[in-house]
């Protein structure tokens, strides 16, 4: 049974958060990617991870049931999704969490670290994490589906968001997963604002400052088949924070959590408990 929060971040952005498992667990906060929601890590919350590990995971501003102000003051920027993320982390008294963000979800952890470091943390995991986003980046370190998708997902009219939306799951994944499971990525994805879509992918974005501050354990997970944030993304992040440690996954697209969930998950599980031991 979750337990649902509503937390005041930046601007006055109301920011909606589900809690899972064991309340007096590590926690472990998981942060989805662009025009994603929670519901994305299902396969985590609705594991055996829910019994060992307090799990949080909130919907980035603009999406899911986060509020979703138009405008792209409310998204540019680091300060705005530094403070989201801090103010989750006061709001829920979180003690050393872990932090595991998915593509654009590193994004944010990234931001996070340039505002205020990583005292307050016990570890960090990037899953299929972008670290230099932006157009001109396309080909090298984002895969060449965007130039397709973008027009697409990103103009008011409906049919074109639905068939790039088809289009952008479909590169997610190097198998076709459940169709319940699509249906729902279909729907909580089509619930993010066009304009808010947009607004995400309009600025240029460069944590890599921010990587070589890490002093926490971090972990660089990446599907070596993942067609949207490319592996060079991964090589990359290793580069600049040569202390993480890579797992890398043959065969598996850009959501190796959903591709690969039990791996993922017992990898997750272990490094977290190593990061207290």
């Amino acid at each position: 049974m979750a337990i649902q929060h509503t937390i005041p971040g930046a601007d006055g952005v109301n920011l909606h958060v589900r809690e899972f498992g064991n309340p007096h667990g590590q926690p472990l906060v998981l942060i989805h990617g662009w025009s994603q929601s929670h519901q994305c890590w299902a396969q985590q919350y609705q594991s055996e991870l829910a019994a060992t590990f307090r799990i949080i995971t909130p919907d980035l501003r603009g999406h899911g049931q986060s509020d979703k102000p138009l405008g792209e003051a409310h998204y540019a920027g680091s300060r705005v999704w530094a403070e989201d993320l801090a103010a989750l982390i006061t709001a829920l008294q979180l003690e050393r969490p872990v932090l595991a963000g998915w593509s654009y979800g590193g994004l944010v952890i990234g931001h996070y670290l340039k505002h205020f470091g990583d005292s307050a943390l016990a570890g960090l995991n990037f899953v299929g994490a972008g670290v230099r986003v932006g157009t001109a980046h396309i080909g090298t370190l984002l895969g060449k589906t965007f130039l397709e998708v973008l027009p697409l997902v990103t103009c008011p009219d409906l049919t074109a968001n639905i068939e790039g939306i088809r289009q952008f799951l479909r590169a997610c994944f190097t198998q076709p997963i459940p169709r319940a499971d699509w249906e729902s990525a279909l729907a909580f994805n089509m619930v993010v604002p066009p304009a808010v879509r947009a607004a995400l992918l309009a600025q240029e974005i460069d944590i890599t400052p921010q990587l070589a501050t890490i002093t926490r354990p971090t972990l660089m997970t990446h599907g070596l088949a993942d067609i949207l944030v490319l592996p060079a993304s991964g090589r990359l992040l290793l580069e600049y924070c040569p202390s993480a440690r890579a797992s890398w996954y043959e065969g598996v697209g850009h959501g190796p959590f959903i591709e690969a969930s039990a791996r993922f998950n017992a990898e997750l599980a272990a490094f977290a408990h190593a990061t207290v031991a």
